[in-house]
């Protein structure tokens, strides 16, 4: 099979069986058919020699190994071939380091859907380098799958807005993924009020809370222009708060059917993928969250 060509404008899906695998399936059997666009299931092994080191040629134990994880896809795809005749669908599995192998694949996909938690390749997915690097380096969004999926929701799709290029690029995300759901669409800004002086030092100079959310909520609508007359048919809401993003976004993902954010930002959101915003959202989020970055060069 031609991998690149397999892969071009597909939904791609980390898959190695585990429930958290199981319900980033499912997720993204609904996106793509929703796309129309197709699905790929992709086992990654990351093989350790005996010492510790990655193994650069692994021995499969007569095949065994690589068999079993096989047989694991396969099953999978049979199983959406079963509900779903009409979708183009395959499966494959590949060696080396999961993060390296996706982001890779990442060049020729619509898009990149994980579990929350896996096993396999994909152990500790978001407690150590697989989840921030995919993320952070992928060339398409990433979807990392959390929560209970209900087959059909109303809730709005929400989005992180900070006024950072790559923040643009999760609204654009987010309007067209509301749209093809045909849900409103909820933009929250949160900012930083000034932090108290301590004792000794300078007093910070006065400022009126409400003026500075009404500033806020200003630049928000602005951020939000461009996109609503390319999409005037979706509902927009916006929230303009003060406090921690991470916490803001986990707490909005309980009423949300997906939350968008950038992958870099400012502000309220700035070191998403490396600082305690991420970890926040990706360990806490109620819904599926969405991780949409510029393409690099």
């Amino acid at each position: 099979m031609d991998n690149v060509h397999a892969l071009t404008g597909a939904v791609l899906v980390g898959y190695d069986g585990s429930p958290g695998a199981r319900a980033a399936l499912d997720w993204a059997v609904a996106e793509a058919i929703r796309l129309r666009v197709p699905l790929r299931l992709r086992y990654v092994f990351e093989w350790v020699s005996q010492v510790g080191v990655f193994a650069a040629a692994p021995a499969y134990g007569d095949g065994d190994l690589r068999a079993e994880a096989q047989a694991v896809v396969d099953e999978a795809v049979a199983g959406v071939v079963a509900a779903h005749p009409d979708l183009d669908i395959r499966g494959d599995v590949a060696d080396g380091s999961a993060a390296g192998v996706l982001c890779e694949a990442s060049r020729h996909a619509r898009m990149v859907v994980l579990g929350h938690s896996g096993l396999g390749g994909f152990t500790g997915l978001l407690l150590g380098s697989v989840a921030v690097a995919v993320s952070a380096h992928a060339h398409c969004p990433v979807v990392v799958v959390r929560g209970h999926l209900p087959a059909q929701s109303s809730l709005p799709v929400w989005v992180g807005v900070d006024g950072s290029p790559e923040s643009d690029l999760a609204v654009g995300f987010a309007f067209d993924t509301a749209a093809r759901r045909g849900v409103p669409l909820a933009a929250i800004h949160v900012w930083e009020p000034p932090s108290s002086p301590r004792r000794g030092t300078i007093p910070r100079l006065s400022y009126d809370p409400a003026m500075m959310a009404a500033a806020e909520r200003q630049l928000l609508g602005e951020d939000l222009a461009i996109w609503r007359d390319k999409y005037p048919q979706v509902a927009v809401t916006t929230t303009v708060v003060p406090g921690h993003a991470g916490q803001a976004l986990v707490d909005v993902s309980r009423r949300a059917q997906l939350v968008v954010v950038g992958s870099r930002g400012r502000g309220g959101f700035r070191g998403l993928l490396l600082g305690s915003v991420s970890q926040q959202l990706m360990h806490h989020a109620a819904c599926p969250v969405a991780v949409v970055r510029e393409t690099p060069s």
